[in-house]
């Protein structure tokens, strides 16, 4: 039977990303006729990453900081699938997950994310932590300072971060925090001396941001005797140490993985057109430029002809348009273009409770950003765990 001809709609979301969260709420607000709606995602829990370097930090916690699917999708009269996927059959129009049988769609949308460039550096799959997937990332983090409440670390503990980018920044800041907020009181680390190495290939940190972000950054890194060493590709990872293309060898004792995003393989290899590091290619509707029944946004998403950098943010402001081209295609009407903003509002947190802000050209800092911030992740989270 042609999909169009059954009483029933299958929409399948993969992901429960930023984007998805969106849809799932604008189908709960709104619910379509028809429609079966199933989300599937390898973590019933999906953190906001706009909170992820407070989380970090310990500025929230783990319940603060995270949007838990189940209530949501139950808002939606959604299945929530709690699966990995492993691969798509487009002919037959099935997700092919791990220890499942697969799940058919009519409708698929994919907003799963992308993870940190891991591919192509020896041993960096062994000796690294990296950043994503942030569910996976915030359990290390847990155990590593639970095992340091129970055994002090040496008395010299040298962290490293490989990436040069806002998430790499926020992400090596935070991780300072943390620590040193431990040395005080929270953890046995007083007596341990931290070393942070934050190692770019890239000529200059925040490459994406305006000059002035990039100056109130190094000062603030050099403030917080952050050692920083940029034009330094690293080419391969050994126990403890680092190899780059450049320079003498970088010594750590914890490695944290933070450059740029990487595709999973089974978008392309399942036949879906992508760009050329393998990102799902779609057009100005957010839909796969070669599966019309297909469509994609976030991290994982290559907007043709209007890139963007792999932000949250983008994620963010994918979400209802996403939604109702959705809807759109379940009702068989036309869809409308999806128009991303050339500037937007840019709040990076630099550890403690303090900020830098900037759109465009401008730049701000101060603590009276971060609590700036703060009151707009808040505000944005609270839309979703309580969605009603």
């Amino acid at each position: 039977m042609n999909p169009t001809e059954r009483s029933t709609r299958d929409l399948l979301l993969l992901g429960g990303g930023h984007a998805h969260v969106a849809v799932l709420k604008q189908f709960g607000l709104h619910p379509a006729a028809g429609v079966r709606i199933t989300l599937i995602s390898n973590t019933p829990v999906t953190p906001y990453s706009g909170m992820l370097p407070g989380c970090i930090a310990g500025h929230y916690d783990r319940a603060q900081a995270g949007i838990d699917l189940r209530p949501l999708c139950r808002f939606a009269r959604a299945e929530f699938v709690h699966a990995t996927v492993t691969g798509l059959d487009l002919a037959r129009r099935e997700v092919l997950l791990a220890a499942r049988p697969p799940a058919r769609f009519d409708l698929l949308a994919l907003n799963i994310g992308s993870t940190p460039a891991l591919a192509g550096i020896p041993g960096a799959d062994r000796h690294a932590l990296p950043i994503k997937p942030v569910a996976a990332f915030l359990n290390a983090w847990d155990a590593l300072q639970a095992s340091w409440k129970c055994r002090p670390p040496d008395p010299r503990v040298r962290i490293a971060v490989v990436g040069g980018g806002a998430g790499s920044v926020e992400l090596l800041l935070a991780v300072r925090q943390r620590l040193l907020a431990g040395a005080g009181g929270a953890l046995p680390l007083a007596q341990a001396q931290f070393e942070f190495h934050l190692v770019t290939a890239a000529a200059t940190l925040l490459a994406g941001h305006n000059r002035s972000v990039q100056r109130r950054f190094e000062r603030l890194l050099r403030e917080r005797a952050v050692r920083i060493s940029s034009r330094r590709r690293v080419v391969e990872v050994r126990d403890h140490l680092l190899l780059c293309d450049a320079g003498d060898p970088i010594p750590f004792d914890l490695l944290l993985w933070a450059t740029h995003a990487a595709a999973p393989a089974w978008p392309k290899a399942a036949g879906l057109a992508t760009d050329p590091d393998g990102f799902v290619a779609v057009n100005e509707f957010l839909q796969s430029t070669s599966h019309p029944e297909v469509f994609a946004a976030g991290d994982i998403a290559a907007l043709i002809g209007e890139p963007r950098p792999k932000s949250g943010v983008f994620a963010v402001r994918e979400g209802l348009p996403l939604a109702g081209n959705l809807r759109r295609a379940l009702e068989q009407r036309p869809l409308r273009a999806f128009r991303p903003q050339r500037q937007f509002l840019s709040l990076i947190s630099a550890g403690d409770r303090y900020a830098v802000a900037s759109r465009g050209p401008f730049a701000c800092e101060g603590r009276w950003v971060w609590h700036w911030k703060d009151w707009i992740d808040r505000r944005w989270m609270r839309g979703y765990q309580h969605p009603g």
